[in-house]
């Protein structure tokens, strides 16, 4: 069997179908390079791209005019590279874990430096191969999670030849509130970021992520991070999303049947029909990014009619409720509504009790993956 015919026929196989617009994602990104001008934006494409397909993503972005490109584990920054002209600069965010420095000076990928022992690795290794390599370094201004602490910052400039040979292009922070616009915890970031920025006058300053783009002017700085609000997602908590959304997520019926009053339905019984019902059965659960946690809650939609999902999310199948649609109105193998028009990211991370990064992300691969390109629109 050829790759081809192998290919035609996971195609046709396919529980599902995934769509994603990279002409939305071109769209969001030229919004947000307005939102942040004069300053640039990046594009945050960690996870592979979020879940979408990076090899098809960055390339977009690229063609957008995108020339800064963040991952978050070295190993994705090797899968990117192939996928991007050389004049693309793709940063770490992780930085690097020990062993992987002379890689990463080889593929010309920018680590961001997190504390002083990365520091001290990433300058070996520029002194090893005897030159200037470039970094980035992150400083923690409140979230806790990496970066250097400010003892660390005042070691890193009282001894200067801890950064022998490395050229800092970039001086950096991540917000932990900026979806919140009044949380307290934004402003005093950006007070240590400004005080920080100030002991590194030659870096460039990186702050904002998605959220922080919407928080104003202060919080840009030279080069902004978005990620979530490239694929579709809101970048702020509660109000209207300025975004266009990206992905379209459809599933196949497998099964239609009749149950009667007392009906237990699904895993555990958890669900026991009132009355009369009509079910379906889709063809995808957890394992393919629908969480358990949408058990007795959530919905698909067909022809802008609610579905209820009843009953326990399996992990290759769910139960809908279809009671409300005419009688024969849905058959095997016709598609129902999980994600789009009648149901956003964040409606079904809501109602899964979750947030729209993690539904992205777990989107399985046995959809068919269907990409609208730029150039088709």
């Amino acid at each position: 069997m050829t790759m081809s015919v192998r290919s035609d026929i996971e195609s046709r196989a396919a529980c599902g179908v995934l769509t994603i617009d990279l002409a939305a994602i071109v769209a969001n990104y030229q919004l947000l390079c307005r939102q942040t001008a004069p300053s640039k934006a990046a594009g945050v494409v960690k996870a592979d791209a979020y879940g979408l397909g990076v090899a098809h993503v960055a390339p977009a972005l690229y063609d957008a005019g995108c020339r800064d490109f963040f991952v978050a584990h070295f190993v994705e920054a090797v899968r990117l590279k192939p996928y991007l002209p050389s004049d693309a600069r793709i940063l770490v965010l992780n930085g690097l874990l020990p062993g992987s420095e002379t890689d990463c000076a080889d593929l010309g990928v920018v680590p961001v430096l997190n504390s002083l022992e990365q520091v001290t690795n990433w300058s070996a290794t520029a002194k090893a191969l005897g030159k200037t390599l470039p970094a980035a370094i992150q400083v923690d201004t409140g979230m806790s999670r990496l970066g250097l602490e400010p003892q660390d910052v005042d070691t890193l400039l009282a001894e200067p030849e801890r950064l022998a040979s490395v050229h800092v292009e970039i001086v950096m922070s991540h917000l932990a509130c900026g979806d919140e616009v009044e949380h307290d915890a934004n402003p005093r970031q950006l007070a240590r970021m400004r005080a920080v920025r100030a002991r590194f006058p030659d870096a460039k300053l990186s702050f904002a992520n998605s959220a922080g783009i919407f928080l104003g002017d202060d919080f840009h700085g030279d080069l902004a991070r978005p990620g979530i609000a490239l694929y579709g997602g809101a970048p702020l908590a509660g109000g209207d999303n300025p975004m266009r959304p990206v992905v379209r997520l459809e599933v196949g019926i497998v099964q239609t049947r009749t149950v009667h009053a007392g009906a237990e339905i699904g895993y555990g019984a958890s669900f026991v029909a009132p009355a009369k019902m009509r079910l379906a059965t889709i063809a995808a659960g957890y394992a393919d990014g629908l969480p358990r946690h949408l058990s007795n809650s959530g919905a698909a939609f067909f022809g802008g009619v609610r579905l209820p999902i009843v009953g326990r999310v399996s992990m290759d199948s769910i139960i809908l409720d279809v009671t409300d649609l005419p009688a024969g109105t849905l058959k095997l193998g016709d598609m129902v509504e999980l994600i789009g028009p009648h149901q956003t990211l964040e409606m079904i991370a809501s109602d899964a009790g979750t947030i729209s990064y993690e539904i992205l992300t777990s989107l399985g691969r046995r959809y068919r993956r269907r990409y609208l390109s730029p150039a088709a629109r």
